[in-house]
């Protein structure tokens, strides 16, 4: 039998159909290619399975791609096991951090096999219904991919659905073969899928397949190409919205920033982002306790100026009193998430992708390409949202040189995108991680003004993590070797 991985069990309540019907599945315990695949419903559930996955993994990427970077050290309530060694660069093959990340990835990956293999078998597709369902299905399996080859390298292709002992055989493909796939899957994607506002919300569109695919091809410097897939985006209908502070709110979920999205449901269907950097004991009007498993740096917190919108709705400054005979400890949390919920089941939707992004991956597409008036252009349409006003705009004078651009777009990304996953991999696909790292300033004593002060040994083989050892142990012998310096 093929190995699908009970692609529809618990999928209860996974997407939404529309922006406000929830979907409700009836769990299915065990499926097989000869009980399903036989009809357009089937495949739309399978597809659902496909959202569900990433669903349940990316309330807890922060793990590997926020701790290891210069925005959170260890708090006195971890309870994660292996995150300590995240924020001290210290991975090794059998953090169990690598190896859940790993799984999910190609649980996922496994569920677009299955509906791509099965996508011609259904003869009662709606209008364009097929065409939409496929894009999906590669549009997800690009994303995570692309998670995997950022994080890893090369790692196995699997393009097709296989059996568990055919799993167990396959190689590492080398990073240039994974891009190929994740580019030639976009590519076809972008001309199946529609647009926004003919797709039901939480699905794939065709200005997520550009805007990915314009992101990927900026971590491969491919320039031009970026800004042909980055300028399809601009063409379509998304904008900054005018306050910063609306992104991260229950009401304005659904808005023009937003490019892709995964949708949550409050209570049942909840994500545990949002408490998990609130206090222990919680936040009145928010959540009644949270999991305050990492704490702000001070070395990504003393960027925000204070004219900046970005800094309050980010973060939010308090006093912890642990008790009588203590002394207060200043905690700022992360409140970018911090919307009114159940505790660890919060129905705030997480973006993977928004405008903001977009322009700001245009900009260093266009710097690189020797338009540097253009590109501090992009960079001011995020920064003067950021300020309200152009006071703060940066000019051609500030980015002399790639040295001073990248200085600036990095801030302004660490800025725009705090806490948003995309930290590390800024700081890895520049290499600015072997400075930027070498010591980070942790917790930071208001009252004193000395922040703690942390060296680090970020070396360079360090910007891939390594295989996870349960997965070399599973393969045959010598199939999946391990990231050099592990």
């Amino acid at each position: 039998m093929k190995y699908i991985n009970h692609i529809l069990l618990l999928v209860i309540g996974a997407l939404f159909l529309n922006s406000c019907e929830v979907i409700d599945l009836t769990p299915i315990s065990s499926v097989t290619e000869s009980n399903f695949y036989k009809t357009a419903d089937d495949i739309d559930q399978s597809v659902l399975g496909i959202y569900s996955n990433y669903q349940s993994r990316i309330s807890r990427d922060w793990t590997l791609f926020e701790m290891p970077a210069d925005g959170f050290h260890p708090s006195t309530y971890k309870n994660i096991s292996g995150l300590e060694e995240m924020a001290n660069l210290d991975f090794q093959p059998q953090n169990e951090l690598f190896k859940s990340f790993w799984q999910s990835n190609y649980n996922g990956i496994f569920r677009c096999n299955a509906v791509l293999t099965h996508i011609e078998v259904p003869t009662n597709y709606n209008s364009d219904q097929k065409n939409q369902l496929k894009g999906e299905a590669l549009f997800m399996r690009a994303l995570y991919y692309f998670d995997m080859v950022r994080a890893f390298g090369g790692v196995p292709e699997v393009l097709t659905t296989i059996t568990v002992n055919e799993s167990k055989t396959i190689p590492r493909s080398s990073e240039e073969q994974i891009y190929s796939t994740i580019v030639a899957d976009l590519k076809e994607a972008t001309g199946l899928l529609q647009e926004k506002t003919n797709v039901a919300k939480g699905r794939a569109t065709k200005g997520a397949a550009f805007g990915l695919l314009g992101k990927v091809y900026i971590y491969l410097e491919n320039w031009s190409e970026a800004n042909n897939a980055l300028e399809e985006v601009s063409k379509l209908d998304y904008s900054l919205l005018d306050n910063f502070s609306d992104l991260w709110t229950l009401e304005n979920e659904d808005n023009d920033e937003i490019i892709f999205a995964i949708k949550y449901v409050e209570g049942s269907n909840g994500q545990s982002l949002s408490s998990d950097f609130l206090p222990y004991f919680g936040v009145e009007g928010i959540s009644t306790n949270g999991g305050e498993l990492a704490n702000i740096s001070w070395s990504i917190q003393k960027l925000f100026m204070e004219e900046d919108s970005r800094k309050n709705a980010t973060i939010t400054e308090t006093w912890r009193s642990p008790g009588s005979t203590e002394i207060p400890e200043w905690r700022p949390y992360v409140s970018k998430y911090a919307v009114p919920h159940v505790p660890f089941a919060s129905g705030l939707d997480l973006p993977i992708l928004r405008y903001a992004d977009i322009l700001l991956l245009k900009a260093e597409a266009l710097y690189n390409l020797n338009q540097p008036e253009e590109a501090v252009q992009e960079l001011n349409k995020v920064r003067s949202r950021a300020f309200g006003n152009d006071t703060q705009n940066y000019t051609i004078l500030d980015v002399p040189d790639m040295e001073a651009f990248y200085d600036k777009l990095l801030k302004e990304r660490a800025l725009e995108l705090a806490y948003e996953n995309d930290r590390w991999f800024d700081l890895t696909r520049t290499g600015r991680f072997m400075t930027v790292l070498t010591e980070v300033e942790w917790s930071y004593n208001p009252t004193t003004g000395e922040a703690q002060k942390v060296s680090l040994n970020p070396q360079a083989y360090k910007k891939l993590f390594p295989i996870p050892q349960h997965e070399i142990d599973q393969s045959e012998a010598g199939v999946i070797e391990q990231n050099d310096g592990y």
